[in-house]
C-alpha cells in the first residue's frame, strides 16, 4: 500500500526517485508521481496506472534538482486519476502522504470557507493546504509544522517540500511507517539524506537507517537531522546499518515474483529451520527466551488475510503439543467488542510486513492487559517487532508478489516452533518426542522441492478450474485452514469466486451449490480424519461435481495431485505449495496480473 521515497542529495535526484519507487511497486499502487526542487521552484510530474507511465513522462521532461520526493498511491480517498495522484501541491507546499486523515472533510470545509480551492478528491491535498495556510499564519516553519500535527487526526506518514527552503524536507509519522536513511559522505564532503516508507525503498541508497516512532516529526537538512517526539522535544532515534544483502528484487529467471517466491520456499524454510532448531542434537533452540508458556492459561492469535489462516493452522499444533486453549481473532474485528482478557494470557500477532494497521492497532490495544505480547513478522525492524514484548522473525526475505506465498509457510513454521517451545516449557513434549518431530521437520525443504516438481501435474487441473465461475475447496482438521487459504489465493489472483469449507459442514448448507458445473478441490490429510474426508468427497461426487483430490494417498486414476508422502506435521506445508501453484497457474491461464492483482496492496497500512 502507498509508498514514499525522498532524497536530499548532492546529485540529481529524479532518476533515483524513480528507482526507489520501482522498489515499492510490490506494495500495490494505481498511480505515481515525483516532485523535484531546483532551489527555487518545485517541478511536479504525475501519472496514473503503472510506474512505466511516469517514467515515460519524466524521460520527456526530466526535472532538475537535488531535493525531491516520490510516491506510489493506492486509492483511498478518490479514484485512481492523475489529479488524485501524489505529490499534491498547495501554495508553497508540496507533499506526499500515506495513511488516512480522518478529519479531512472538516478541515476542507474550513479551508473552503477561507477561500481555498481543491483540484483533487484526496485528503492529502487538504493536508498540503492546511500546512500552507498555517505557514501564512505562523511566525516560523517549526511553529507551522507543529500546528499541522496538532490539528490533524488519523494515520499518516508525510514528506513535504516547501518553497523558500531549498535545503530542507519536513517529515512526520503516526501510525504509518517511515524510515530515515543516511548515505555516505560524497565527493563534495556532504552527506545525503533519504526517507522511505520502508527500508526496501532505501536499498542501494542509504548506508544506515533509523525508524521514526509514532508521533515523531523531523526536519532533514544535508548537514543535520533533527527529530522531535510527540511533545515537541528533540530526541535521538537509534541508527542501524542497512543490510548489504537480502534486498534484491529482481525476478531472475522467473516470469513473475510470485513464482520466484514459491520456488524460494525450500531455501526460506531451511533458513528458518536453522534459526529455530538444532538439527544435530534434535533440540529446539532458545527462541523468544523472554516468553515462558508454563503459566499461560490461554493464547490469543491475531492476524489478517493469509496470516490469519496461518494462525488457524497453528491452533491445531499449540493445542496438541502444549495443551493450551487458543483463540483466533481477525485483527480488523478484534478491538470492536468488549474483551475479557485472561489473567495469564499470551497474545501473538502475525504479519508479514509488521506494519499491518489492524494487527498493529490490536497489539497496542492489549498492551498492559496480557502477560506477554509476541510478534511473528518478516521484517525485524518493523513497528510491530519493536512494539511487542518479544519477536520471532520468519526469515523469508523480501516478498514482492502481493499474494503471499513464502511468508505463509514461514509463518506456519515459526508458529509450529512456538507450539513446540510451549510444549517443552510445559513438559508436554518430551525430549524423545521433540527429537522425532525435528527429524520430520528436517525433511521439509526436500519435500517442498519435490512438490514444486509437480508443477506439470498441477497445470492442467488449474486450466480446468479457471474455466468455472465458482470453485469449492474442502478440508478437515488441519487441512480446513489450508482449504481456506487455497480459496483466498484463488480468488485473489484469478478473480474467480472460491470458498473454503470444513468438509463436514457441506451437508449443513453448501452442498446445495454442488452440481456438475461446480469443481470441488479436496485436501486429504494423513491423519485420523482421512476416512471421513473420503466420505465427504463421495457425497460431492454423488451430486455430479468435478472433484479434484490433493494428498499423498490420492490414487493415480483419480483426478488430482499425488503429493510426496510426508509426516502429519509436514503435510500442511506440502499442501500449501500445491495450492499456491494451483492458484498461480490458474491465474496465468486466465491472463490476470499475477504479481499485482487489482484492488489489492501488499502491505495494508490503513484501517
Amino acid at each position: 500500500m502507498c509508498g514514499i521515497i525522498g532524497i536530499l542529495g548532492q546529485d540529481e535526484v529524479a532518476g533515483r526517485l524513480l528507482e526507489g519507487l520501482s522498489r515499492l511497486e510490490y506494495r500495490g499502487y494505481d498511480s505515481a508521481g515525483i516532485a523535484v526542487m531546483d532551489g527555487v521552484k518545485i517541478d511536479l510530474t504525475k501519472a496514473d496506472g503503472k510506474l512505466s507511465h511516469l517514467i515515460e513522462k519524466v524521460a520527456h521532461n526530466t526535472p532538475v534538482g537535488r531535493l525531491g520526493i516520490g510516491h506510489t498511491r493506492w486509492a483511498t480517498h478518490g479514484a485512481a486519476t492523475v489529479e488524485n495522484a501524489h505529490p499534491h501541491r498547495a501554495g508553497k507546499v508540496t507533499l506526499v502522504h500515506n495513511g488516512i486523515i480522518e478529519n479531512y472533510a472538516e478541515l476542507k470545509t474550513e479551508l473552503e470557507c477561507a477561500g481555498a480551492q481543491f483540484a483533487s478528491e484526496t485528503d492529502t491535498e487538504v493536508l498540503a493546504s492546511v500546512l500552507d495556510h498555517l505557514l501564512n499564519q505562523s511566525d516560523t516553519l517549526d511553529e507551522a509544522c507543529q500546528a499541522l500535527l496538532h490539528c490533524i487526526k488519523g494515520s499518516y506518514a508525510i514528506a513535504a517540500l516547501i518553497e523558500g527552503y531549498p535545503d530542507l524536507m519536513f517529515v512526520a509519522r503516526n501510525g504509518s511507517p517511515l524510515a530515515i536513511g543516511y548515505g555516505g559522505i560524497t565527493s563534495t564532503g556532504h552527506n545525503e539524506i533519504f526517507v522511505g516508507s520502508d527500508a526496501l525503498a532505501l536499498a542501494g541508497l542509504a548506508a544506515r537507517v533509523s525508524y521514526l516512532e509514532d508521533g515523531d516529526s523531523a526536519f532533514l537538512r544535508s548537514d543535520r537531522v533533527q527529530v522531535f517526539d510527540r511533545g515537541g522535544a528533540e530526541v535521538t532515534r537509534e541508527t542501524v546499518e542497512m543490510p548489504e544483502e537480502g534486498w534484491e528484487v529482481d525476478k531472475g529467471p522467473y516470469p513473475h515474483f510470485m513464482l520466484k517466491e514459491i520456488h524460494e520456499q525450500p531455501e526460506s524454510l531451511a533458513r528458518l529451520l536453522r534459526e529455530v532448531i538444532d538439527i544435530e542434537s534434535g533440540a529446539l533452540k532458545d527462541i523468544v527466551p523472554t516468553v515462558d508458556f508454563r503459566g499461560a492459561d490461554r493464547i490469543v492469535m491475531v492476524a489478517c488475510g493469509t496470516a490469519h489462516y496461518a494462525t488457524h493452522v497453528a491452533k491445531y499444533w499449540i493445542e496438541r503439543f502444549a495443551r493450551i486453549p487458543v483463540e483466533i481473532e481477525i485483527a480488523s474485528e478484534f478491538r470492536y467488542r468488549p474483551r475479557v482478557h485472561g489473567k495469564h494470557e499470551i497474545a501473538i500477532f502475525v504479519s508479514q510486513s509488521g506494519e499491518t494497521a489492524d494487527t498493529l492497532a490490536a497489539l497496542k490495544d492489549v498492551q498492559g492487559h496480557v502477560t506477554k505480547t509476541l510478534a511473528v513478522v518478516n521484517v525485524p525492524t518493523s513497528t510491530m517487532a519493536r512494539d511487542a514484548d518479544a519477536v520471532l522473525t520468519i526469515e523469508a526475505g523480501p516478498e514482492i508478489g502481493v499474494a503471499s506465498t513464502k511468508a505463509f509457510t514461514g509463518q506456519m513454521l515459526a508458529l509450529l516452533a512456538l507450539a513446540l517451545k510451549a510444549g517443552c516449557d510445559r513438559g508436554v513434549v518430551a525430549p524423545e518426542m521433540l527429537s522425532a518431530l525435528v527429524d520430520d521437520l528436517v525433511t521439509l525443504p526436500r519435500l517442498v522441492s519435490e512438490t514444486l516438481a509437480l508443477s506439470g501435474d498441477i497445470d492442467q487441473i488449474a486450466r480446468n478450474l479457471v474455466q468455472s465461475e465458482h470453485v469449492l475447496f474442502l478440508g478437515r482438521g488441519i487441512q480446513y485452514p489450508i482449504a481456506c487459504e487455497a480459496a483466498l489465493k484463488f480468488k485473489e489472483i484469478t478473480y474467480v469466486h472460491a470458498d473454503g469449507y470444513a468438509a463436514g459442514e457441506l451437508k449443513h448448507g453448501p452442498i446445495a451449490l454442488v452440481d456438475d458445473a461446480m469443481p470441488v478441490v479436496v485436501f486429504d490429510g494423513a491423519d485420523a480424519l482421512t476416512e471421513k474426508t473420503a466420505s465427504n468427497a463421495a457425497e460431492v461426487v454423488a451430486r455430479g461435481a468435478r472433484m479434484v483430490r490433493i494428498g499423498a494417498s490420492v490414487e493415480v486414476c483419480v483426478a488430482g495431485v499425488r503429493t510426496p508422502a510426508s509426516s502429519e506435521v509436514v503435510e500442511p506445508f506440502v499442501n500449501a505449495v500445491v495450492l499456491q501453484l494451483l492458484a498461480y497457474q490458474a491465474a496465468l491461464a486466465k491472463g490476470t496480473n499475477v504479481d499485482q492483482p487489482r484492488n489489492l496492496a501488499k502491505s495494508v497500512t490503513v484501517e
